[in-house]
């Protein structure tokens, strides 16, 4: 295996994860945004996950395993608000409750430390990756 594969490989964990985060701390930035630009309130977004082989190298490997990038989209989940009893609010319906987006708290820390977490591991992995292509070229040279 080329060792760049291993770094784009890296690279891409590490721009799917950067992702995650953002997400998560626009989740929880919105958690009590009652009324949207969309009219509602704020519908809490996901990272969908996908793996796409590179077109370009599995040419110049025909008949090798094709190299997963992974990559990461945006989407919006249309999850049921939860409903606050707020008889005050300017966003109140009839019965006096607003509608806010169901995102859990818990869930979107727990999303931010994963990312963070994972990150981590791609940057070890990408540094360890260098490190042995700098250890081949040495002991290609004799060293």
């Amino acid at each position: 295996m080329d060792f760049s594969h291993s770094s784009a490989i890296s690279a891409a964990g590490m721009d799917v994860e950067r992702t995650r985060l953002d997400v998560a701390a626009m989740n929880l930035a919105n958690v009590h945004t009652s009324r949207a630009s969309y009219g509602g309130p704020f519908r809490p977004l996901r990272v969908v996950n996908t793996t796409a082989p590179v077109f370009s190298q599995s040419l110049a490997h025909a008949g090798h395993s094709m190299l997963q990038i992974p990559s990461a989209h945006v989407q919006q989940t249309y999850a049921a608000p939860r409903l606050v009893y707020e008889p005050g609010h300017p966003d109140a319906n009839a019965k006096g409750f607003v509608a806010y987006p169901a995102i859990d708290n818990v869930s979107e820390m727990v999303n931010l430390m994963t990312a963070v977490r994972t990150y981590e591991a791609n940057v070890v992995a990408m540094n360890a990756a260098k490190s042995m292509a700098l250890k081949a070229l040495d002991i290609g040279r004799g060293t």
